[in-house]
């Protein structure tokens, strides 16, 4: 009952002081704001289980080698499913872009302009381990993932609202992918599916060309028994890779598998580290917050001293005012809490907007659950503690004779003024440690944006063309559709160059492939180096602007009767070549067979150039890359690029038709500039200095508030101090440097203790950034200064209220 009078009276003087309350309230709530929404976020990402049927015991399982995993080939996915134990299910499956044809009605049939969309192609039983359900129509049979069979299709709910408008009649009916009528046979329900890159779902049938050991292009999801660990089915898998060695020594000699969570399977270890490094950022902010909010709490304590003194006197023990005090901060805190939890679907919305498409998993929904409620209420709980320890402490401290007897100073006490400063140490500490991080973040981030990356980004249009692999038969077809894409796309007026490749800067490669030089042969196939393997057209480095270091660039003499040849990168040259001649070097590498899953045989190109360092892994680096003619390795899906002396979008109408006349069922796809390549690739850069950004902001407003609370009311509380020293001749001039050398020494030790978090800081984020050190000097001294400068302003609006002190007022008031 205690309790709860004192919760009343917490509420009541909220009521009479709407001015504190209203400051208090909003420091809370932002703090609390920050926690949970970001919390909401790594809750969702990192800890919480996924939405799937007993999602501990799904599991991903990777081809090894050399302690890299690896996705799986198809001979060694059916040779799992036969011999391996620990799995109810083992299922198969890749991303595939298709090609669906805008028709007329909510069918999808007709021959309408074709559009690109995502698509998930696994073996049946795919959608049975994630725990899917149909809404309409049924699941793949088994006998559909053989080829011939195949030619059915299930539409996510999603895809099927928007696409197809709800048909309740789609069952049954055909619609046109990739040129070839497929039947509906199923509508998934709504939920999990829809949040996943995947518009639909075909069956995965293997041709007798793909069950092979040696083309690893699939990924593997299993779902384990009941009574089976994933220790105990990593054992299982070990085992099973090692007989498929012994029976398939030159394709799987130094090859294994392992048997991972799906869980965070996906999540890169800067994105998780980014994740808990936001949270203890607004972790920080919440401690300014409370150490703000802490400061209010003792200056109103300070004015109502005499009204505790005199509850003191009527009987009530300290311990009774301190539990008091406490409840009435919880109260403070529980509102504040309420307040920041309306404040979190403000942010949530914003923050959700900002992170870049594919950063995140597809798989978690982002938004307030129970866990993430009771998170709120503990952080609101312990804030109330926190800031409401300092008031009730002062309270313990009391000198309630002096108090009685209006001896206001002498209860005031200096201690308490050294809490109040302390707190504001606090604050200027904890705010500098994120102000450095936000620096480090955004000085990273203007590093990246000017780094050389070695190739042309303006006035380029680059365009993905996804041939289906069985669209073009053979390497002639092949060669031939893009010479004739090329020659047409050449004749637009204002294009001046163009080039057909399986990968591009920034962008990377589509293909890794193990090499042999010549000079070092190598025994052991699975130790073989890896390189990224890139066909490109003559006019390739042309268009991307990309200089010849050493040699020679391709030209159309590279035919396909001609001797292979090769250009490597300098990366490639740095990592292999070192102290050889990279001329006179050759490379052997097995044969992409066009459009097929399988590898030919090892085939040897001599190397007749060498390129310049192209920042082809983003813009933070490079890789080793080997770059070949088009027409001596020709596949079917390419990045085409078109130079332009204009505005490269001019062209864009254009070149789709183009494609439309040389295939009415291709569209082109990802259609961007290069400069758009390289703002999208800094995307992950740019969330994160603005969000690092954008909460030191709020940590350096409410430090600044602190010292300019601490300093004003101790301007007010030595008022008939100042005005003495005036009396007794001390210039306004002296009352200014004195109180701004009081808040400034505040704000310096804050400073100085803050540099030891703020290398810590740096620290724990060089794995993030580029280009920067733990402590980056400008950055560093950017934000110090940033943070003095406005403890400087904080400080001096009180400072010059104290200079203008009437010495005659203050003596006959004090």
């Amino acid at each position: 009952m205690s309790m709860m009078r004192d919760a009343r009276l917490g509420v009541r003087l909220l009521w009479r002081q709407p001015g504190f309350t209203i400051v208090a309230l909003l420091t809370l709530a932002i703090g609390i704001a920050a926690n949970t929404t970001i919390f909401t976020v790594v809750y969702a990402t990192l800890l919480a289980p996924l939405p799937y049927e007993n999602p501990d015991r799904i599991v991903m399982v990777w081809s090894r080698v050399n302690d890299n995993r690896n996705p799986v080939a198809a001979g060694d996915y059916l040779e799992w499913v036969r011999q391996s134990q620990s799995f109810d299910g083992l299922a198969a499956w890749t991303g595939r872009r298709v090609s669906l044809a805008t028709g007329e009605g909510n069918s999808g049939t007709g021959a309408g302009r074709p559009e690109q969309v995502n698509a998930r192609v696994g073996t049946p039983g795919f959608l049975d381990i994630h725990g899917f359900t149909i809404l309409k129509g049924r699941d793949f049979l088994p006998e559909e993932g053989t080829v011939g069979k195949d030619q059915v299709v299930i539409l996510a709910h999603r895809f099927w609202q928007t696409r197809f408008g709800g048909d309740e009649h789609i069952l049954n009916k055909q619609i046109r992918v990739d040129g070839k009528p497929y039947t509906v046979v199923g509508v998934m329900a709504p939920g999990v599916p829809d949040r996943l890159d995947m518009n639909l779902c075909l069956p995965l049938a293997f041709t007798p060309d793909q069950i092979n050991h040696d083309f690893h292009w699939l990924l593997i999801m299993g779902r384990l028994k009941a009574d089976v660990t994933i220790a105990q089915a990593n054992t299982d898998m070990v085992a099973v890779a090692k007989r498929i060695a012994q029976e398939h020594p030159r394709s799987n000699t130094g090859w294994s598998a392992s048997v991972e969570p799906l869980k965070n399977n996906f999540l890169g270890a800067d994105l998780v580290a980014t994740l808990w490094l936001l949270l203890g950022a607004v972790g920080f902010v919440l401690l300014i917050g409370c150490a703000n909010v802490a400061n209010l709490l003792l200056a109103r304590g300070a004015a109502r001293q005499r009204e505790l003194a005199v509850r003191a006197s009527l009987g009530a023990s300290r311990g009774r005012l301190f539990v008091q005090l406490l409840t009435e901060s919880v109260v403070l805190a529980s509102v504040g809490g309420l307040l920041g939890l309306v404040l979190t679907y403000v942010l949530m919305d914003s923050i959700l907007g900002l992170i870049p498409a594919n950063a995140m998993p597809s798989e978690p929904d982002m938004r307030v659950s129970l866990p993430v409620l009771i998170f709120t209420m503990a952080v609101s709980l312990l804030s109330g503690v926190l800031f409401g320890c300092a008031p009730a402490w002062q309270v313990r401290r009391l000198n309630l004779n002096d108090v009685l007897k209006e001896a206001g100073r002498s209860a005031i006490g200096g201690g308490h003024q050294w809490m109040r400063r302390g707190f504001v140490i606090g604050e200027f500490a904890l705010a500098l440690t994120l102000l450095a991080g936000a620096g480090l973040a955004v000085a990273s981030l203007v590093k990246l944006a000017t780094v050389d990356l070695g190739f042309r980004t303006d006035r380029v249009l680059t365009f993905s063309v996804p041939v289906p692999s069985d669209r073009l038969k053979g390497s002639e077809q092949i060669e031939v559709f893009y010479r004739q894409l090329l020659d047409r796309v050449r004749a637009l007026p204002g294009v001046l160059s163009a080039s057909a490749s399986t990968g591009m800067p920034v962008r990377g490669t589509s293909f890794g492939m193990p090499f042999t030089l010549a000079s070092r042969p190598v025994t052991d196939p699975s130790q073989r180096p890896g390189a990224g393997f890139n066909m490109v057209t003559p006019d390739y480095f042309k268009t991307f602007g990309i200089p010849i270091q050493q040699g020679r660039a391709f030209t159309e003499q590279d035919s396909a009767g001609a001797p292979r040849v090769a250009i490597v990168n300098d990366a490639f040259v740095r990592q292999y070549l070192s102290g050889l001649d990279p001329l006179k070097q050759q490379i052997s590498v097995e044969q992409l067979l066009a459009g097929e899953a399988k590898l030919g045989e090892a085939v040897t190109w001599q190397i007749v150039g060498v390129y310049r360092a192209v920042r082809n892994a983003g813009p933070r680096g490079d890789f080793p890359e080997i770059d070949v003619p088009f027409a001596q390795s020709p596949w079917p899906d390419t990045t085409v690029a078109v130079h332009t002396s204009m505005d490269p979008e001019s062209v864009r109408t254009s070149v789709a038709a183009i494609v439309q006349s040389l295939d009415p069922d291709l569209p082109i796809a990802d259609v961007r500039t290069m400069a758009q390549h390289v703002r999208e690739s800094l995307e992950i850069d740019r969330f994160q200095a603005l969000l690092f950004g954008g909460f030191a902001v709020v940590a350096l407003v409410l430090a600044a508030l602190g010292i300019y609370g601490v300093m004003s009311f101790a301007v007010v509380q030595r008022t008939h101090e100042i005005g003495l020293r005036m009396a007794l001749g001390a210039g306004r001039e002296q009352v200014l440097r004195q109180i701004l050398r009081e808040g400034m020494t505040t704000a310096l030790i804050g400073v100085g203790l803050g540099s030891i978090g703020a290398y810590f800081v740096g620290r724990a984020m060089r794995g993030m950034l580029f280009g920067v050190g733990a402590i980056d000097p400008v950055a560093f001294s950017i934000v110090a200064g940033l943070l003095l400068g406005a403890s400087m302003l904080a400080c001096a609006i009180p400072a010059l209220r104290a200079a203008s002190v009437d010495p005659m007022k203050a003596l006959r008031d004090g």
